[in-house]
């Protein structure tokens, strides 16, 4: 088992001699197909292009960094190093170098996170899932999370706060359509037809991170007010509406304000207006 914290980091489990140095025990060069991915890989993606490069370069300079496995039934599973390990896959690589550790299934996932976080290698979304199944599977709290990925409590909450996005919205952020500050601006609104209305605007007019924030303030101050109640038309213009309507010929709608109103007569060719006009200088 390993000891202390994992929040220091792959340091934490690994000495930078068994990262770095080929003679450091347990080093050897192992036959890439018997190598396995994590299932506890917390990134979904990988950018197509930077693992292009990243072939590239190993075809290049060969892999300068040894992957971390642990021994498993019939081969051995990533620990930690999976672009090369898939980038040596791409590079044609028929072995590539190894260091093996012994880490339980629990570790895995928080390795595998803490990885990619020092790497900014996570889509918020895939960090957010990644916190979500530290507390389900291993049952930490948020401080926990906290303190076991090297990352402030605040933080960790703003993470978690985004699977609380509408499934569209989702996966707009992890296939980049917007940021985490545009999905954040999308959670300050509480209906769901306007979060959708502010998505769809945040994307189709490219709105910076600022202006959808301010967007979210006005639909959630508009939401939030009553709707108008239709006032109660009284009976006595009710029906004077209707005795002009019947005299003049044509629909007659009166209004009334705090001081005064509004007569309105509605007509429909050039000639009726004429007829009213003249029905009006009798």
């Amino acid at each position: 088992m390993m000891k202390g914290g994992l929040g220091k980091g792959l340091g934490a489990l690994l000495s930078s001699e068994e990262i770095y140095e080929a003679g450091s025990p347990g080093f050897f060069l192992c036959p890439i197909e018997k190598i396995r991915a994590n299932p506890q890989q917390p990134r979904k993606r990988v950018d197509p292009d930077s693992l292009a490069k990243l072939a590239d370069s190993i075809r290049d300079k060969g892999v300068l960094q040894p992957l971390v496995v642990r021994p498993v039934e019939d081969g051995y599973e990533l620990v930690a190093g999976e672009r090369r390990w898939r980038a040596s896959q791409k590079a044609g690589l028929r072995t590539v170098p190894v260091v093996i550790k012994d880490v339980s299934p629990d570790e895995l996932l928080e390795l595998a996170l803490i990885e990619n976080i020092q790497r900014q290698d996570l889509n918020p979304i895939e960090e957010a899932m990644a916190y979500q199944r530290l507390i389900e599977d291993l049952g930490l709290t948020q401080a926990e999370v906290s303190k076991r990925v090297g990352r402030d409590r605040a933080t960790v909450a703003n993470f978690l706060r985004l699977l609380q996005l509408p499934d569209y919205a989702r996966e707009d952020l992890l296939e980049e359509r917007f940021t985490m500050g545009h999905a954040k601006a999308i959670l300050m609104v509480s209906a769901p037809e306007l979060q959708r209305q502010l998505r769809d605007t945040i994307i189709s007019k490219k709105l910076s991170v600022r202006k959808a924030e301010a967007l979210a303030r006005k639909l959630e101050n508009e939401g939030d007010k009553p709707p108008r109640q239709p006032q109660q038309e009284d009976p006595n213009i009710q029906r004077l509406c209707e005795e002009l309507t019947h005299a003049i010929g044509s629909p007659v709608r009166i209004s009334q304000g705090k001081r005064g109103g509004r007569l309105e007569i509605r007509y429909d060719t050039p000639e009726e207006l004429e007829r009213i006009i003249s029905l009006l200088r009798q």
